[in-house]
């Protein structure tokens, strides 16, 4: 029974509620050691009772460097339905568990010894989400996971994802962590909390009565209670704790006191007992299988396990395995053996185990001295770790390093640490191990790679200068060095492709930086001396040609731009050189949406995130999905566009890419500014201005595209001051070659002019002129003109306006020629053509009703009216699509091209129950009662 618990199981049990009721979802219980969530979750599953299946697991200290180690132990029940998962999700966890290797990923970056970069981590969360769904698919299922303080970071980061995509699966995921008394900080997992506090007095009162009985004297019973101050452990465990240090520990902090009383009670039990608990202390799962040859090893019997057993201590569960009383008890036996006894305990599992990870693992926490052969055996299990998607690469490296006799080969293995660290986001780890590395090695090569962990660690702190001017300086040495690497199975010399790998991630934080940083580490890739064979080649010569002249700049070594082919060629001679993964070419998308070849963007874009969704290679995803949300945007797609950007902030997300998440917010908000959805587009631009990541004072990626959208808000409901000055600040400021700032200059042009001050959009429409040349795009001439007509005298505005139409026409961009036409319709009208200006109008309103673009409308409605002509009515605020949810529509739309739930669920990274349940949704909205009907309503 527990006392005074009432708040915490409403809310277990509404967990279960939803869950029994067809919904899903979280709840994390966190307090101190000893509160009581152990016997939370205990109580939890006894409330479940037999309507729920229930797994579980813990977590445990030493598996926190096995890469899903919790995860595999939780799933294991459901590790026979893995066929029913789509092959890349089904193929990713095969691999974390070691059922399977993950293939090795060509677009590796360079390393002193290349190794496999990480499998999309992603793909583990959302297999993880579709095994939990299936194990849901009979009853409900409720998923109990204890210690989450202790749980590898791989496991935890796949239940983590799964937990953010639960919905409609069944599934009660109940989590419990420890938090330290008097902690400023605990790591904020995004799920629902519960805080566990200690019990009130009268019931802490009730509880230990029950365990001590009613003869405990006063004033030993006011000790204890003052002690204990309300948790349950304390008030269960120091009334029997025994020896001379359970009576002289009052001054220490409770948990510490909890251990002495813990060690107490095993001090009492035989030797041999007490060797074979720490034997199950030190070994992580508690397999029988394991522990008792380990046992057996030190001269200790399975007979042995009867003292501990009959203390109540550890029992044996149905699947064989030890489980302690708590976890406080292995912590209590670990850490009060003498370390030669932990090392002999080590040495001894490992012994038990067969070759692998574990084993591995063991036998380094064993060692006491170098060790070449255990070295090359904790170097490869860190190259497994990578190539699974899993955290714990760097540590193995690193432990690796350690145990190396050979110098040059111990320095090697503290570059990969540091570049596995900066992977897995350590980054004061990381630069530690930079440093140490550096300290050791003369190698350029080696340097470089140094100063590309260094580069990174500044560049998602903020620091965009400094990152850029580590990374372009360590290519150039690559660039002009022909220092052999230290790896032996390296090339003889640094080839260029290194240094131009080095300068694509310079460009990436140049772009941060400002213009002049972009020009030259452009002018530096152009000149590069690379071979056609060069997978990287194409992309080295097509980013300079095509982002160089947008910037108003000659390419120093590239063809000019209206000479530059067209993007797919470049795609075409980078797959014959061997470019195989998505990753490869993302940045050519990028550059096609700089020079203004936005119909190259969405051709080449939407290619390459069907080919990263067949593939699995989820990470690169929302750097796709947001340069073809952009391109769809420009060309007037705007549902597109939002469906786009939506799945790809998901992804963000999940993937804790913090730059997209910010950027693609801002394009949300930009896409809610059109038709007027104020609140949402103040919230989006708010987040994406908010969203900088982790020890990071920049500001957001997403800031210039954040403050376009709240300049379209303030222009579309006649604000026009506020809008100017959002956008002068844009198109004059920093970021001014960023493509929203060079799109956004024909709105800072119409605010200036409605301001009656249009010189202050006059250097931003110069640059935006000499863009529109570069471009050479009909669209963007027509913005020129419409720029022109706005800024020029009156005689010349309207041929301006004619001309700008005319090429609007030749075009697919509704939303730009609608506004143009609006326009010059207002120009007609002022200008007292009312008759000539009401066509104009009235197209333009067609429009943007159409569209919903609702303050444009209002504005051309508004206009029509003054020229003495009735507007139409408005229509309804919503067509049967547009009533949808973006998910809703993206389902819809699949499902009316004939898939099932199945294939749905696989294309969209959902369980197959969630797909259902928004279908069930859409359905009322559209009219419709089955799915029959979808092909005909969409």
């Amino acid at each position: 029974m527990l006392y005074g618990r009432e708040h915490e199981q409403v809310a277990v049990d509404g967990l279960l509620a939803r869950a029994r009721d067809g919904g899903a979802g979280a709840l994390l219980l966190r307090g101190e050691a000893g509160i009581g969530k152990t016997a939370l979750l205990d109580d939890a599953v006894a409330r479940a009772g037999t309507a729920f299946r229930v797994i579980r697991a813990a977590g445990v200290e030493y598996e926190a460097e096995l890469p899903f180690a919790g995860l595999s132990l939780l799933l294991a029940p459901g590790l026979d339905r893995l066929d029913v998962l789509p092959g890349p999700q089904r193929r990713a966890l095969e691999a974390a568990f070691g059922l399977g290797e993950a293939p090795e990923d060509p677009a590796a970056a360079p390393s002193a010894t290349p190794a496999p970069a990480p499998a999309d981590r992603l793909l583990v969360g959302l297999a993880t989400l579709g095994l939990l769904a299936e194990l849901a698919a009979d009853q409900p299922l409720l998923c109990v996971l204890d210690d989450v303080q202790w749980l590898d970071r791989a496991s935890l980061d796949a239940l983590l994802l799964a937990a953010r995509r639960l919905q409609a699966e069944g599934v009660a995921l109940l989590l419990a962590a420890r938090t330290e008394p008097g902690a400023s900080v605990d790591r904020q997992l995004g799920l629902p909390e519960v805080r566990v506090t200690g019990l009130a007095e009268a019931d802490a009162t009730r509880l230990l009565a029950e365990r001590a009985g009613p003869d405990l004297p006063a004033a030993v019973r006011d000790r204890l209670l003052a002690e204990a101050a309300g948790n349950p452990l304390a008030l269960t465990e120091l009334p029997v704790a025994t020896g001379p240090q359970a009576h002289t520990a009052g001054g220490l902090p409770l948990t510490s006191r909890l251990l002495i009383a813990f060690h107490g009670q095993v001090t009492g039990l035989p030797p041999a007992t007490q060797t074979l608990l720490l034997v199950a202390a030190a070994e992580e799962s508690g397999e029988l299988d394991v522990l008792l040859p380990a046992a057996a090893a030190l001269g200790v019997g399975a007979e042995h396990l009867a003292p501990a057993e009959e203390s109540g201590l550890v029992t044996v569960t149905p699947d064989r395995r030890i489980a302690f009383r708590h976890p406080l008890l292995r912590s209590a036996i670990l850490q009060r053996a003498p370390h030669h006894q932990r090392l002999t305990v080590h040495r001894a599992v490992a012994g038990a185990l067969p070759d692998g990870d574990r084993r591995t693992w063991h036998l380094a926490l064993a060692a006491t001295a170098p060790d070449a052969a255990l070295a090359d055996a904790l170097e490869r299990t860190a190259v497994r770790t990578g190539r699974r998607g899993g955290h714990g690469g760097a540590a193995a490296y690193e432990r690796a390093a350690r145990l190396t006799p050979d110098r040059d080969a111990a320095t090697r293995r503290l570059v990969l640490a540091a570049e596995a660290a900066t992977e897995e986001g350590e980054l004061e780890r990381a630069e530690a191990l930079a440093d140490e590395a550096a300290a050791r090695t003369d190698s350029v090569l080696a340097h470089a790679l140094l100063d590309h962990v260094r580069a990174t660690a500044h560049f998602w702190r903020g620091s965009y200068p400094t990152a850029y001017r580590l990374l372009l300086d360590a290519a150039l040495a690559l660039a002009t060095s022909s220092d052999a690497p230290d790896a032996s199975d390296a090339p003889d010399v640094v080839e260029p492709a290194h240094a131009a790998r080095m300068l694509f991630q310079a460009f990436h934080a140049a772009w941060y930086a400002g213009e002049e940083p972009v020009a030259e580490v452009l002018d530096r890739l152009a000149a590069l001396p690379l071979g056609d064979d060069d997978p990287v080649a194409p992309l080295a010569r097509y980013l300079p040609a095509a982002v160089l002249p947008a910037l108003g700049r000659p390419a120093a070594a590239a063809a000019p731009a209206a000479a530059l082919p067209p993007a797919r060629e470049a795609v075409e001679a980078a797959r014959r050189a061997g470019a195989e993964s998505p990753a490869d070419l993302v940045q050519l998308c990028g550059a096609t949406l700089v020079l203004g070849r936005d119909e190259e963007t969405v051709d080449l874009g939407g290619e390459l995130v069907a080919e990263a969704r067949a593939k699995g290679t989820l990470g690169v995803m929302p750097t796709l999905q947001f340069f073809l949300a952009e391109a769809e945007l420009f060309h007037g797609r705007h549902a597109d566009a939002e469906l786009t950007a939506t799945e790809a902030l998901d992804l963000a997300r999940d993937t804790g890419q913090h730059q997209w998440v910010s950027q693609l917010s801002a394009l949300l908000a930009y896409l809610a500014a059109l038709d007027g959805r104020t609140e949402r587009c103040t919230e989006l631009a708010t987040t994406a201005l908010a969203t900088t990541g982790p020890q990071t004072a920049a500001p957001a990626a997403g800031r210039p595209w954040a403050h376009w959208a709240l300049a379209l808000l303030d222009l579309g409901q006649g604000r026009a001051a506020g809008a100017a000055d959002r956008l002068q600040a844009l198109t004059t400021g920093p970021h001014r070659h960023h493509v929203s700032a060079t799109r956004a200059v024909p709105d800072l042009v119409e605010a200036a002019v409605r301001l009656g001050t249009p010189d202050r959009a006059a250097e931003a429409y110069e640059r935006f002129a000499r863009w529109t040349t570069a471009a050479d795009r009909p669209w963007a001439q027509a913005l020129r003109l419409r720029c022109q007509a706005l800024l020029g005298p009156d005689e010349l505005a309207e041929p301006a306006y004619r001309a700008a139409l005319d090429l609007h026409a030749t075009t697919h961009r509704p939303f730009e020629q609608a506004r143009t036409a609006l326009l010059y319709g207002e120009w007609l009208r002022r200008t007292r053509r009312r008759t000539d200006a009401r066509p104009h109008l009235t197209a333009a309103l067609e429009v943007f009703d159409r569209l919903a673009a609702h303050p444009w409308s209002t504005r051309a409605r508004t206009e029509l009216s003054a020229t003495g002509t009735p507007a139409p009515t408005p229509r309804p605020s919503q067509t049967l699509p547009n009533a949808l949810t973006p998910q809703e529509l993206q389902i819809a739309r699949l499902a009316a091209q004939g898939l099932t739930n199945r294939d749905i669920a696989a294309q969209l990274f959902l369980s197959p129950r969630t797909v259902a349940h928004h279908l069930y949704k859409a359905y009322p909205k559209l009219g419709i009662t089955s799915r029959t009907a979808l092909p005909t309503t969409l």
